[in-house]
């Protein structure tokens, strides 16, 4: 091939396929946005030539669980997963940007935080337009969501379908699915998603399953009733025939740390049984999630708006306290998970001093007892308000990253150390998620050789979502490629001072433009939508 038939030439590095097998030295020509060349020593020139001698050149990450699905409207450059290497943003977790109704619009611009935006879409793959046509570094994609589809037909009331409603919600991840949503996803810890019950799950993965899509999901528990929620999950995956995945697998609460194990068994028994059964999960023994968490679904009940409205009721008030400061498995007591010094707040609409104190800093400030205190943050901020749980065990983190069907998500947004984004806190996971599992866990830890660390973040998020040409280094594949120092690759966030980049990433091409080049942001937006299995356009 002429040299003027290659835009790019990476020569020189370290070449992981991504598929787990060897690495070699070599090179690689990119020609447009597709890898046209690969070997030990390509002959010919590109137009641009880049020496990676040193550096492991690897497909671009994958980030299975991603919440950039506001982030990228303020900042479409991504540039905190684009200094890790992620070139893919999986988004979708239980609420999906569409298909939206006209009420779900207006309680969304209601209610936004720090980043406004006008909502100039309806159904989910018009949203993913949107971003494209905006510009973004990476490229996107989205599972529709059940909690989504569900609003959308039934409100935010704790109800039962009938016939006909489920049908319609059926017929919404259908016409998403043939849109190129990847799946249907859920998160049932939350209201209204608490209130769907298995048999309706069931109905909306298997919708999904009928254009090849997947289900997953956040567990209906991941405390005191995991195992149980663990057992419903398979039956959905079983009953409704689609691959499914669960989101951020993890235990929460010390008494319960010792279900990892146990867990685990059932899992890869089902796979044993032929279910195709995956996970994902983030390098961190902390979640984030907001206040809701921490009181029960029933006053939730309707939305935020009539939330604060019960909770501003002397007698559901005292009912709410009493429920948090009691132990139970009907409902996801974040609050008993953690405790008030394990609780974390890190995002406010209104009450921005408070951010980076504890739960029980602020109620010793306030002089009142966490549970109060609680209550009275989600009134006066009128806001879920973003909390930080510290509840996992770095034990089991251990243990479910050496399982291989375990891939890599950050269930965080892709934020920058500038503007809007310095409103408030966040989990330092939005910035370090992939660093870390690449630096602590593969380098410094050794739990995996590099090809199988590198093989977690790209083919096997890949494959487990069907996507076509992408998340290797093949021929005729999109030039999604990296190319990082294996030695440097560090995290540098924390939960004091999250908004730190981290280190160790040279370059980042996304469908073979240069977004990253000598650790800095080009500027570049070439990011484009990434469309699942049953995508009729």
């Amino acid at each position: 091939m002429a040299a003027s038939d290659f835009d790019t030439v990476i020569r020189g590095g370290t070449i992981y396929d991504g598929e787990g097998g060897e690495p070699y030295i070599g090179d690689i020509a990119i020609k447009d946005d597709t890898i046209v060349g690969m070997g030990p020593k390509l002959t010919g020139r590109g137009s641009s030539e880049l020496d990676a001698t040193g550096l492991a050149v690897a497909p671009g990450f994958i980030n299975m669980l991603s919440w950039a699905n506001e982030s990228l409207i303020a900042d479409g450059r991504s540039v905190s997963d684009i200094k890790q290497g992620v070139t893919l943003e999986v988004m979708g977790e239980g609420s999906s940007m569409g298909p939206w109704n006209d009420v779900m619009k207006r309680e969304r611009v209601e209610n936004q935080g720090d980043i406004k935006y006008d909502i100039e879409w309806t159904t989910l793959r018009e949203y993913l337009d949107f971003l494209e046509r905006k510009g973004v570094s990476c490229n996107v994609a989205s599972f529709v969501g059940a909690t989504t589809v569900r609003v959308n037909v039934l409100g935010r009331n704790d109800v039962e379908p009938t016939a006909d409603q489920l049908e319609n919600m059926k017929n919404f991840v259908r016409e998403a699915m043939k849109d190129g949503a990847l799946g249907v996803a859920s998160a049932l810890i939350y209201a209204p998603a608490f209130y769907a019950k298995t048999e309706e799950l069931i109905g909306l993965a298997s919708a999904a399953a009928e254009y090849g899509g997947m289900y997953a999901s956040h567990l209906r528990s991941e405390g005191d009733a995991f195992l149980e929620a663990l057992d419903e999950f398979i039956r959905i995956a079983e009953t409704s025939g689609a691959r499914s995945e669960i989101y951020h697998l993890k235990v929460a609460g010390k008494a319960n740390w010792p279900k990892m194990d146990q867990a685990l068994n059932r899992i890869e028994t089902a796979q044993e049984l032929g279910l195709p059964i995956t996970a994902d999960m983030y390098m961190y023994s902390a979640a984030q999630t907001g206040l809701d968490v921490a009181m029960p679904p029933w006053v939730q009940e309707g939305g935020l708006r009539a939330w604060i409205e019960r909770l501003r009721q002397p007698e559901v008030r005292a009912r709410v306290v009493a429920e948090m400061d009691t132990a139970t498995d009907s409902w996801e007591n974040g609050y008993l998970h953690s405790g008030a010094d394990g609780a974390l707040l890190v995002g406010f609409k209104k009450l921005k001093h408070y951010t980076g104190k504890t739960l029980a800093q602020i109620a010793t400030e306030r002089g009142t007892t966490p549970a109060e205190t609680a209550i009275d943050l989600v009134i006066e901020d009128e806001s879920r308000v973003e909390t930080v749980y510290f509840w996992m065990s770095e034990e089991n983190i251990r243990k479910q990253l050496v399982k291989p069907w375990i891939s890599i998500g950050s269930d965080g947004s892709s934020l920058a150390t500038e503007g809007v984004f310095l409103n408030s806190s966040t989990h330092p996971r939005a910035y370090g998620n992939v660093a870390r599992f690449l630096g602590k866990y593969v380098s410094d830890e050794n739990l995996m050789t590099l090809q199988e660390g590198i093989r977690r973040l790209t083919v096997l998020p890949a494959t487990n979502l069907r996507l076509k040409n992408r998340g290797a280094l093949k021929l005729g594949y999109f030039a999604d490629v990296v190319a990082f120092n294996p030695e440097e690759i560090q995290d540098k966030a924390t939960f004091e001072t999250p908004h730190q980049y981290s280190l160790g990433m040279h370059h980042v091409f996304v469908n073979g433009t240069q977004v990253l080049k000598d650790g800095d942001h080009t500027g570049a937006l070439p990011g484009r939508v990434v469309l699942g299995p049953g995508a009729k356009h």
